[in-house]
């Protein structure tokens, strides 16, 4: 059986950076507080932990002793968390992703349009996902947040709309939900949709596919909490229904392999490449178990 690993899966740009920031503050300080998982991977979270990394939640913030390294992770964080933590005198180390940056500042610009329209701000993201909180807290101003088409109920379409996306959404249903919300709204023109989907996650979404389908099994390597993760192992089985979701070695099952003579390793924009090396060796063990059996 071969085993490939997908040299385009594993950490993107936004995330590698927030734990290259990560890694460089452990260097020259003994602690660092991370606010909030610094990646949505268990294992990984743990590698950094054990490197003097902890992970708080943001009322354990005043606990902190002021001077304390407080690293602001890649999903990005409200004004407000800039403010407390400057009162409670922690250092920042704002390792917001670039992306997620640029897009909280579009945030705030549509709602300024839209507060002279008198029209609604519409975001496609996940509810409660730290990105999201980021975004809809920009502005005191609500923020329509819709995780699929039914939630189009939320809006009102006699008035304009500006529709955005969280960074790691799915290109096919904004597309979609644009096109239903031009259909719905009084007037086309009264929508205006602004794709900001970060094109490292888009990109995957047709390169996984084809990946998917070069092999008789696919394993796909993503933290539980993962919101990239979920869309992009649902391409994978859409492809392939021989897919399977692992968030490390030990949950590999001997039976998806029956009769696979090659299985694809890929995973989310938050997962390590050491991370799926390591299920890549799991697999290759369970094929030579099975064959001494």
């Amino acid at each position: 059986m071969t085993v490939e690993i997908d040299a385009a899966s594993g950490f993107c740009f936004g995330v590698e950076r927030a734990i290259s920031r990560a890694e460089e503050a452990l260097r020259e300080h003994a602690e660092l507080f991370s606010l909030g998982d610094i990646v949505h991977n268990r294992i990984e979270v743990q590698r950094l932990e054990q490197l003097g990394m902890r992970t708080i939640a943001h009322e354990q913030m005043p606990r902190l002793t002021p001077g304390a390294s407080l690293l602001i992770r890649a999903h990005g964080e409200p004004p407000a968390t800039y403010r407390r933590a400057e009162e409670l005198g922690l250092r920042i180390i704002d390792a917001t992703c670039p992306v997620v940056a640029k897009l909280q500042d579009r945030v705030v610009r549509a709602h300024e349009q839209m507060a002279r329209a008198d029209g609604q701000v519409v975001l496609l993201g996940k509810r409660n996902h730290a990105e999201v909180i980021g975004l809809t807290n920009q502005v005191a101003s609500p923020t329509i947040v819709i995780e699929r088409e039914e939630e189009l109920e939320k809006i009102d379409f006699s008035r304009p709309v500006f529709f955005l996306s969280q960074t790691t959404q799915s290109i096919t249903l904004f597309r979609k939900l644009t096109e239903r919300m031009r259909e719905r709204a009084a007037a086309p023109e009264l929508i205006t949709a602004h794709d900001t989907i970060c094109r490292q996650v888009a990109n995957r979404e047709t390169h996984l596919e084809a990946f998917a389908r070069r092999f008789d099994a696919i394993v796909f390597v993503c933290g539980r909490k993962s919101s990239n993760g979920k869309v992009l192992f649902e391409v994978c089985r859409g492809a392939n229904p021989r897919s399977y979701n692992v968030e490390e070695a030990a949950e590999l099952r001997a039976e998806w392999f029956d009769e696979a003579a090659s299985v694809g390793i890929c995973g989310a924009t938050s997962t390590p490449k050491w991370l799926m090396q390591e299920v890549a060796d799991a697999v290759g063990r369970l094929d030579r178990t099975t064959q001494a059996g």
